[in-house]
Formats: C-alpha cells, structure tokens, sequence
C-alpha cells in the first residue's frame, strides 16, 4: 500500500475507546465483560457473527457444573436454555468388549440449547450495559512502546474500525486469530501452542420418533479408528445431540463418516430428521502455562480452558471470565496494566480447575501410546465410580478390594494396568506441582522447569511422544 493510499485508510478508519474490548460473545467473554460493566465500566464485545448468529456454535450441549455459575449474569436467565436436566450417568459403549460401562457424573448435570443458552448470556451481558458489536472481525492487535497491547484493529460491517483500550480481553475461541499478532517477547504468555493440541468436533441435532432408553445418560463411544469418539447427549427424550470428536491430525471425513454409519445401524435413530449440522475446534491439552500479558488476557478456548478427557468447558470458562475481568478491573482502578497485575487471574485459573485439568492431559498423552483395544478392556473392567472420580478429579484411590476385583476381571490387560498405575503417579505429582502455582512472575521460570521435568517422566513411563 502506498503512503497516500495508507493515508486515505486512516482519513477513514473510525476509532472508538472503550474501558475494556472483549473479543468473542461466547461464556468466557460474556461473563467477562459483564463482570466489568457491573462495576460501570465501558465494556464493547467484539463478535464477527451477526445479531441473529452470535451465540450459534457447535458443541456436545453437556453443561458439568450447572449449579456453579458466576452471579454477574443470574443463573435464572440462563434456566430456559436447560432442556434436560435429568442426565446424571455417562454411559460407555465398549464394542471391543460388548459391554457398556456406565458411570456416575458427580454435581449438577444437564444438557442445553446451546443455542438458546448463547442468546441468553448475550441478553445477560446485554444487561449490564456491555455494547455487541456483530459482524466486526478482528485483524490485528495494536500493542504501545514496550509490548503492552492498547487495542485490536478490525472490521466491521465493511469498514475499518480501530479499538483503542486499556484492557483487551482475547475470548475468540481456539486458535485465537489474536494470539498470531500479538508480540508476547515482553511476558510470559504461553507461545508452546500448536494445532496438534486441538481437536475437531462435528454434531448433528438429530430428531427421532419415540423416546432412547438412556435419555438419563450422557452416551459416549469410541470411533472405529483409535483417532476420536462418538457422542450422544439427549437435549430431551426425542432431540438427541450426537457427534464426535477427533484430534486435528486425523482426516475429518472419514470420521464424520464413522459416525454416519454409527446412526444409521442404531435401531432408535432409524426415520430420523437430521438438522443443524455444525463444526468446531477445541483444546485437548493442559491450560496455558500463562495467559496473561501487559494489557491483554486469554480466557476460555483461547487459553485452553477445556477438559482436555471429556471436553467440557462452559463452568470453567464462566469462571475464568470472572476472574480475568476482576483483574481487568483492579488494573482500571489502580491504572497499572503490568503483566504482575493480571497474574492472579493465572492464579485463580490453576486454583479452581487448571491444575486438574493439567493431570487429566496426562492421560490423553498415555492414550497416545497404547493399544486402544487393551485400553478399552480395562475400562470395562474398572468401577464406574472410581472412574468418574479420575475423569473429574485428575485422580482417584482405590482401595485393596477393588483393586483385587479389577485385577481379576482384567486377566489380559495386566501390563496396561501397570502402565495405567504409573501413569497415575506421575498425574498425581504434577497434580500437585500445579497446585504450588508461583505468586508471581518472579517465580514462574523455576516452577515451570520443574513442570517440565516432571513431564519428560510422564514421557518415559507411557512410552509417548513429547506432546510440548
């Protein structure tokens, strides 16, 4: 572009300066933004969607942890979007094994309208004052003299509109547009991020004649191929949510068609009526070792807010909203926008679910590595509840009986017990290596060396390949 023709764009780009610009109308965002207009702060949300999308995403609809919301949008407006509020058990379908696990899902369970529950935390945030902006797509980040980020640059509706403010709040999702711009040389923002720790998912809203059986459970089946699982999370006894997830190095065809013919062989899916069809990325990898930044945080999606074994992730980005915008506001108040500022949202992240969801990633790496047939008949050999509690809880005990019982019904899968039992232990130390998170960035380098000491052992006790 010449300097005339760059002067012209500037003659024509529209500036306007909010306290805080939020990028993404999902969970995160939303209670993010909401959380700082509560305070009376100018808060605008940035969403590339319009009015009549934004909040349409792809997702499985399973909502773990219904009954803990953060109170800056009341649990009361989200309530409609609940459809099903009966699921309390995940059920395991083993075709290796010809069986099917089920297993209790601790806390409040239910299954939304995803669709319906994005509208009504768009209307929640709506009602603390923060402004939408629809069809506005960020293309770049604006950072000040010594990296600190003062601003997006984007367009919206067609024409150039450039976000100066004294927080950016990066809620956009996997794989944030926003994360490739941003310079991160003058923080300890987590750059140890590639597509390889994301996985694709694809659902269909599926319609069915009479009422499933398990319309109290949450269905989940592996793929014929190692490389992903099928899902099948009833919104009500007729309107079923079924999908699959699969990591991004695999070919996404050939696994939508796994799923394909997965429904046309169910008995309860036959004459159904498909409708909504729709794609997403997600993490399936530990949180972000930092994902803050002078004047910038990440929250949800974008900083690897997900479970990475079951891929939940609406709580736990509710929260992470929360907390990144009371330090948002604690920067507006005391007008220092530092990297020490914002760290106690890491903090706060790690505390509530981060260091769990740091161990479950543990063993998404030992799957990589061993056999899923034997993987799959130890599952089936296993109590439900203790395998509710290590999906939950990135840990679990069991007691002498049991382990007994297991080991006499998984003749055959001795050597991937063992492997599981090590594996355990060195979930267990990292466990609670991530419960010691540093206080500030002054202590961050030791304990992200001894993190990644503890991981080369994860790597030798599953046989897996470095994941980071």
């Amino acid at each position: 572009m010449s300097t005339q023709e760059q002067s012209a764009a500037a003659a024509t780009t529209r500036t306007q300066s909010p306290d805080v610009v939020v990028v993404g109308a999902g969970t995160a965002g939303c209670y993010a933004a909401a959380t700082v207009a509560r305070e009376g702060y100018d808060v605008v949300i940035l969403e590339r969607k319009s009015e009549t999308e934004a909040g349409h995403i792809a997702c499985g609809d399973a909502l773990k942890g219904a009954d803990a919301f953060p109170e800056a949008i009341p649990k009361s407006k989200l309530e409609p979007a609940f459809t099903n509020t009966g699921v309390d058990h995940g059920r395991f379908e083993i075709p290796q094994e010809n069986t099917v696990l089920e297993i209790p899902v601790p806390g409040e369970l239910a299954v939304i309208d995803r669709w319906e529950y994005g509208r009504r935390i768009i209307d929640g945030a709506g009602d603390t004052g923060v402004d939408f902006h629809y069809d506005t797509v960020v293309k770049n980040v604006v950072q000040a003299d010594g990296g600190r980020v003062t601003g997006v640059e984007a367009i919206r509706a067609g024409d150039p509109v450039e976000y100066e403010a004294d927080v950016v709040i990066d809620a956009a999702g996997s794989l944030s547009v926003l994360q490739d711009n941003v310079d991160f040389s003058e923080s300890r923002f987590d750059t140890n991020v590639n597509y390889t720790h994301f996985c694709s998912a694809y659902r269909e809203i599926v319609h069915v004649d009479e009422p499933v059986e398990w319309n109290d459970a949450l269905v989940f089946k592996p793929t014929e191929r190692a490389a992903g699982y099928l899902w099948y999370f009833p919104r009500t006894e007729t309107e079923i949510n079924a999908g699959l997830g699969f990591q991004m190095t695999e070919e996404p065809m050939q696994l939508v068609d796994d799923l394909k013919r997965d429904l046309e062989n169910r008995p309860e899916f036959a004459g159904a009526e498909v409708e909504d069809k729709l794609g997403a990325a997600l993490p399936t990898r530990r949180p972000y070792d930092s994902a803050v930044h002078p004047g910038y945080m990440a929250v949800g999606d974008a900083a690897g807010h997900v479970n990475p074994t079951t891929g939940g992730g609406i709580a736990g980005a509710a929260y992470a909203g929360k907390y990144a915008a009371e330090q948002a506001i604690e920067a507006l108040e005391t007008e220092n926008y530092g990297e020490a500022t914002f760290w106690r949202y890491n903090q706060r992240v790690m505390d509530h679910f981060g260091a769990r969801y740091a161990a479950l990633d543990v063993y998404n790496i030992l799957s990589t590595a061993v056999d899923v047939d034997d993987l799959m008949g130890l599952l089936a050999a296993m109590p439900g509840d203790k395998l509710a509690e290590a999906l939950y809880s990135g840990s679990t005990d069991i007691g002498l009986k049991l382990k007994l019982e297991a080991l006499l019904k998984s003749r055959g899968h001795w050597g991937t017990i063992w492997n599981l039992y090590q594996t355990k232990r060195r979930a267990d130390e990292l466990l609670s290596h991530y419960e010691n998170y540093p206080t500030s960035p002054e202590g961050f380098a030791g304990w992200q060396e001894r993190r990644d000491q503890l991981m080369e052992k994860v790597y030798e006790t599953t046989g897996a390949d470095p994941k980071y």
